[in-house]
């Protein structure tokens, strides 16, 4: 991946995920966080 698609998808995610927080608030962030933190240490356990 060059570095010009990755700083296009990473503004595009900043993006959404600031237009979902003004729309629909934070407080799903915090569990769509916490399964991310779960998806990462079960990924790991596979490495």
């Amino acid at each position: 991946m060059d570095t010009p698609i990755a700083i296009s998808l990473a503004v595009v995610l900043l993006t959404a995920l600031g237009i979902d927080a003004l729309v629909y608030g934070s407080e799903h962030l915090i569990f769509l966080t916490k399964k991310f933190v779960d998806l990462i240490d079960w990924l790991a356990f596979w490495r």
